[in-house]
């Protein structure tokens, strides 16, 4: 797999040159997960930002009795996870792979590493995961909302 040329696919990395792009292909793993299998459990630690190359994703995550219910489903070049490389926590969702699928993956221990030798890539990569979170965070402000009212009646 061409790293440098997945990377360039996803939005994530949108305005990166070929330099920057093949900095952070450095880092980037590849990985192939079968049909059906979890790539990360909600409430797990997360600790990897994945960017999806080839398949389909889908992303879950359990009411407060337990049922999992699909929030959405990821494309190639659809990154997820992102929030680890801001310092981690546990994870808010489970995502499961949708046919086999190939991911590429960054961890943030290598990140870690990389920002001391490549500062300004990786602070660009920053920028664009918390750019990023903002616009879903916009994106879905009245379901967040109907969560937070519901927690607070339930609660």
């Amino acid at each position: 797999m061409d790293k440098v040329l997945a990377l360039r696919k996803s939005p994530l990395l949108m305005g990166f040159t070929d330099v920057g792009l093949q900095i952070i292909a450095a880092i980037a793993v590849s990985k192939e997960v079968p049909d059906g299998a979890p790539i990360y459990v909600e409430g797990m630690l997360g600790d990897t930002l994945y960017i999806l190359v080839e398949g389909r994703v889908r992303v879950a995550a359990k009411d407060s009795e337990g049922v999992e219910h699909t929030l959405t489903r990821l494309e190639p070049g659809d990154s997820f996870g992102e929030l680890a490389l801001l310092g981690g926590g546990t994870r808010l969702a489970s995502t499961y792979a949708e046919g086999p699928c190939q991911l590429l993956e960054i961890h943030a221990k290598d990140f870690a590493r990389l920002q001391r030798q490549k500062p300004q890539a990786c602070l660009k990569l920053l920028m664009r995961v918390v750019e990023r979170f903002g616009q879903r965070l916009a994106e879905s402000r009245d379901a967040w909302r109907e969560v937070l009212l519901a927690t607070l009646r339930h609660g």
